[in-house]
């Protein structure tokens, strides 16, 4: 049994996960310029290792693609701020990066989990963009969200079901969201976003586009029930 944040994952068939961390600090004229982390899963099971084993490096290759792009993109951008600092007298400031992982299910043939990634290049605070995988490792791909929900209006009780949520966080005041949150939430609904937990179905918004800044990734459960959100089931 794998505990997260309170929550019990059964991890049914042994799918174990093993974390791997990668991390640097960059220089330039000895001075620090960029640190960052890398952390992503591998994992292994008897019933399920051919699966897992292209899974493992589908992430080995997203953490590779993402250590060139801090090393190269974002340490030419932090020299480059760091070379106009220096010219005009204005402080340096150390960028820094990461990506770190959250598994959110373990179970029934299936895995879950998202991603945080975060920059800060500047300014008053960094930028994180959350994004998502869940897997069905007796197939061995991606699940979209449609195969989650029988109802084929999922999408409709989907938004119905957040904008139930914000009117009640605002009612209670738990959190802030624009004043047009209901638009907002169907123009920025995105089929990508979201991960299973033992409980339901969570759907995400990258910051900015239903909340501000101080609200972080706004995220909503939606249920599992009968005739519209199911958990995956091993056939």
């Amino acid at each position: 049994m794998l505990r997260l944040g309170g929550i019990s994952l059964t991890t049914n068939y042994q799918v174990q996960v093993e974390e791997i961390i990668i991390k640097k600090d960059l220089y330039h004229n000895k001075v620090l310029l960029l640190s960052y982390t890398i952390q992503y899963p591998q994992f292994s099971s008897e019933r399920f290792q051919m699966t897992l084993s292209r899974i493992n490096r589908y992430y080995k290759a997203k953490a590779t693609a993402q250590q060139l792009y801090f090393e190269h993109k974002l340490f030419r951008m932090a020299i480059e701020q760091y070379e106009d600092a220096i010219k005009n007298g204005f402080p340096v400031r150390k960028f820094e990066a990461f990506v770190a992982y959250t598994m959110t299910y373990n179970q029934n043939c299936a895995i879950s989990l998202f991603f945080d990634r975060y920059e800060y290049t500047g300014g008053a605070h960094g930028n994180t963009v959350q994004y998502s995988d869940t897997w069905n490792l007796q197939s061995g791909v991606q699940m979209k969200l449609s195969r989650l929900f029988a109802n084929q209006n999922y999408k409709t009780y989907i938004i119905r079901m957040i904008n139930l949520q914000i009117a009640e966080q605002i009612a209670n005041g738990t959190n802030q969201y624009f004043e047009n949150y209901s638009e907002l939430v169907t123009q920025y609904f995105n089929e990508d976003s979201f991960y299973l937990t033992p409980q339901g179905v969570a759907i995400y918004f990258q910051q900015y586009e239903i909340a501000p800044y101080s609200s972080g990734i706004p995220t909503f459960l939606i249920p599992y029930s009968n005739g519209y959100a199911t958990p995956p089931r091993c056939r």
